[in-house]
């Protein structure tokens, strides 16, 4: 069920968007302890602020209202994926090149299967980090479709 949940929200929430140049990030529908939550995330070039996600849930609330596909209570919750967005599409990929970012593979590459490091490039096919390990820096190239898990990471 949560599938169609999120593919129906993702149509409806998809006009209200493109209308105010805004990019869906994810749609998260999920259970924590009684409650249910469903969770859009979007953000855009410019970034997002309060009264986007207020606005977005405000039109995305009236659509729902009329043709729900929840059939119990839940939160809805719209918001800025944050500092550490996730990178799921080919173009969030593109887009953080020359970014310090976390990847985790399904399996084991050179050892391992977490990276950090920056983002040096991304063809579709891999994606090449610039990794320091101590005082040296190495180059790891991932195949992509071994990644599992991406997303921008904050380097303090």
């Amino acid at each position: 069920m949560s599938k169609n949940v999120k593919q129906t929200v993702e149509e409806m929430v998809s006009p209200i968007l493109e209308e105010m140049n805004l990019e869906l990030v994810e749609i998260e529908y999920v259970k924590e302890g009684k409650d249910w939550f469903l969770r859009v995330f979007i953000d855009s070039d410019n970034g997002v602020d309060i009264e986007d996600c207020g606005a977005v849930s405000e039109k995305l609330s009236e659509k729902m209202d009329a043709v729900d596909p929840i059939p119990h209570n839940y939160f809805l919750e719209v918001s800025s994926p944050g500092a550490e967005r996730p990178l799921k599409k080919d173009k969030d990929f593109e887009r953080a090149i020359g970014k310090h970012v976390y990847i985790k593979t399904y399996e084991p590459i050179e050892g391992a299967k977490e990276f950090e490091g920056e983002l040096q490039s991304f063809d579709g096919e891999t994606v090449t980090l610039s990794i320091r390990i101590k005082t040296r820096t190495k180059t790891v190239v991932l195949p992509y479709d071994k990644v599992a898990f991406a997303r921008l990471a904050i380097v303090f």
